[in-house]
């Protein structure tokens, strides 16, 4: 079995990576540089959209966010990082919320796009502030995002979470600082930091 993580620790990459250190697999680290290493031939067969992250699993290739999250929670199921079949709409309706109309909503309003109210039928997330209400509704009051336990669901809108509360885009109530708390004193958290952290004096920007 072979399990190569494409990434770079300026990039959503940070998401993959926690996901992997919570599923507790052995996995290879290939790190890319923005630029020509991103734009390179051999990169481009594995993600032609050239961005990372991505990960090739016994030769599968998975690229996405969200995607890697869910792909790993099934492909190592004694980490038990999804729920079962049968109890996975929220988990589903809240993964693919955060990929969406989030991403979208929160991508814009740092780019200053503001949707018309004559133009919010066009778009998937209608406005921003719709967004973010729907967005804050699902944090829980303790607990994780699905209950008591954690899930591959806390990664990856947890990570957006985190993000939106650093760059302002999501207020930092006492309910998101209780819930990012919680999330960041894991231990697959705290390690994937470490390590993006390390590499950031080789591949980030200045390296």
């Amino acid at each position: 079995m072979s399990l190569v993580f494409y990434t770079n620790p300026m990039s959503r990459g940070r998401i993959a990576r926690w996901m992997l250190e919570e599923t507790g697999a052995a996995y290879e680290t290939r790190y890319l540089r923005y630029g020509p290493e991103m734009n390179s031939a051999d990169y481009t067969a594995v993600n032609p959209m050239r961005k990372v992250p991505a990960i090739v699993h016994d030769g599968k290739v998975v690229t996405e966010c969200a995607a890697i999250c869910l792909y790993l929670a099934d492909a190592f199921p004694k980490a038990d990082l999804a729920p079962p079949l049968d109890a996975r709409s929220d988990y589903y309706r809240w993964m693919l919320f955060a990929a969406g109309p989030w991403e979208a909503a929160s991508t814009n309003r740092s780019l200053n796009v503001e949707v018309s109210p004559e133009a919010s039928g066009m778009v998937g997330y209608g406005d921003f502030d719709r967004t973010l209400d729907a967005l804050l509704s699902a944090v829980p009051e303790d607990g994780y995002l699905l209950g008591p336990k954690f899930s591959a669901l806390d990664v990856y809108l947890g990570s957006q979470i985190s993000w939106g509360s650093q760059f302002g885009s999501i207020p930092k109530t006492p309910r998101v600082e209780a819930y990012l708390g919680l999330l960041q004193s894991r231990r697959g958290y705290i390690r994937a930091s470490e390590l993006d952290d390390a590499a950031m004096a080789t591949y980030g920007p200045a390296g």
